[in-house]
């Protein structure tokens, strides 16, 4: 079946380009517009993913063809982009920036995957008519990457902007549409930390931002072009959607779900619905213990940064150190080890945290992971089948200072790090916690099992 699907990539030359504010304003501009907007993001990142679902009113979906198959991507895509009248796909990294000397798993491969045109943002600060030679490059880099357009940002005045322009126009032949001044936005807007950006979670701006990212496209972009090149985007060839209806639920599996715990793809949560599991959010520093659940799964997020708030909570500390040690299935990533382990050091102060896993950890200045990851299972774990490869990524600044020697651990680090000596996935009775960070649609048995455990574990319960 061919469908009309309006969509553009934006991307940049390197990462702070400042792809995530154009997108951002590009997607306020929309909706104000009347259309609505899906969202998404290439690559693993979850925190310009959150930025992006608030912007737009609905969840980004992340596409990677690193941890998921190109071809469950294209349908992650087609499947959400035809929910809407447009769609903004923000990029990462530099346009031809991959895994390897050929760009795999870049952005420009996602683009052409999706054959979608590219809108590229360009930082022009104390540069004119090279940017035109640099913009001329990328063209003629991959003929195959349709880039219809250029935003021009950090420009430093009219004169600067008449140069550049003039340049693109004349040796590239693709339009201008948009140039966005050095805006000296306050550092309150989006403020960073060592991770990058705040998540939205964490931000209180009432609707400033907003606001502001409105004012932005308003001022800045040329909208009604933009639109115009989505909507010449070539028609796209899809299949029914075929997938399995979801399973009447039969276990209830909790989540940590609040301004700590925040990384969780959705297709992770909708993975586990459609195995049975009833979802059920629970607050790590707000509940005073873990509700009536058959399993629990810890996301990833910023333990570290409100440290002293899940120390002050001893009664979740001890309920979840209880559950585990009474055999309830959890599953934990990044974030969600330190909440398991037995204490954080960040910034010389020394925080307790569950005693789940017998492991103390430190945060870095610098990260101790930072890329995708490969893992093969090579010993018995709950929620993996032995001798499976699984790939994922990690993004961490905490490092062990237990020796992972002592350490019964699950999972032998093919790329990446892990929790140190080519290890990751500690595992202690039902319970699976590693650094890497997973995509169910990359290792479908994973939601499978976990609700299958959870439901082993309510039988076990029942008088």
């Amino acid at each position: 079946m061919s469908v009309k699907i309006p969509r553009l990539v934006i991307a940049g030359l390197s990462g702070d380009s400042g792809k995530t504010i154009v997108s951002l304003s590009l997607v306020k501009a929309l909706k104000r517009k009347g259309l609505s907007v899906s969202v998404f993001k290439k690559g693993p990142d979850y925190i310009d993913s959150a930025w992006l679902t608030m912007a737009a009113g609905r969840a980004c979906r992340n596409l990677d063809t690193f941890m998921v198959e190109p071809e469950t991507v294209f349908s992650t895509f087609t499947r959400n982009a035809t929910e809407s009248d447009i769609s903004v796909i923000e990029g990462n990294r530099g346009l031809f920036d991959g895994k390897d000397l050929d760009g795999t798993h870049s952005t420009a491969g996602l683009a052409k995957l999706l054959q979608a045109p590219v809108v590229l943002v360009v930082d022009t600060t104390k540069a004119t008519r090279t940017i035109a030679a640099i913009i001329g490059g990328c063209i003629s880099f991959d003929p195959d990457v349709r880039i219809a357009g250029v935003i021009l940002n950090k420009v430093a005045g009219k004169r600067h902007q008449k140069i550049i322009t003039e340049a693109v126009e004349k040796y590239c032949r693709i339009p201008v549409l948009g140039v966005i001044p050095k805006l000296g936005l306050d550092e309150s807007l989006i403020p960073g930390r060592h991770l990058g950006l705040i998540t939205p979670a964490e931000f209180d701006s009432d609707n400033s931002f907003s606001d502001q990212m409105t004012e932005i496209a308003k001022k800045y972009l040329d909208i009604d072009r933009l639109i115009e090149i989505a909507e010449k985007a070539v028609r796209l060839e899809i299949a029914p959607d075929t997938r399995d209806e979801v399973i009447q639920q039969t276990a209830r599996i909790g989540y940590f779900k609040d301004s700590i715990f925040t990384f969780y793809y959705p297709e992770n949560l909708e993975a586990l619905q459609k195995y049975g599991a009833e979802l059920i959010p629970i607050s790590s520093t707000d509940d005073g213990q873990l509700p009536d659940i058959d399993g629990l799964y810890v996301g990833g997020g910023f333990p570290e940064v409100q440290a002293e708030r899940l120390t002050e909570n001893k009664t979740m500390l001890k309920s979840v150190r209880d559950a585990a040690n009474d055999g309830l299935p959890i599953y934990a990533e990044c974030g969600g080890l330190i909440y398991l382990s037995r204490s954080i050091t960040w910034n010389d102060n020394t925080y307790s945290m569950a005693g789940v896993l017998p492991i103390d950890l430190k945060m870095n200045k610098k990260p101790a992971g930072h890329g995708y990851t490969e893992m093969k299972i090579d010993r018995s774990n709950p929620f993996f089948e032995t001798g499976l490869v699984i790939k994922g990524h990690e993004f961490h600044y905490s490092s062990l200072l237990t020796s992972v020697e002592k350490l019964m651990s699950c999972m032998s680090v093919r790329t990446g790090v892990g929790i140190g000596d080519g290890r990751d996935g500690l595992v202690y009775n039902n319970t699976l916690a590693a650094f890497m960070h997973i995509h169910a649609d990359g290792i479908e048995n994973w939601a499978r099992s976990f609700v299958k455990k959870a439901i082993e574990l309510k039988k076990t319960m029942m008088p």
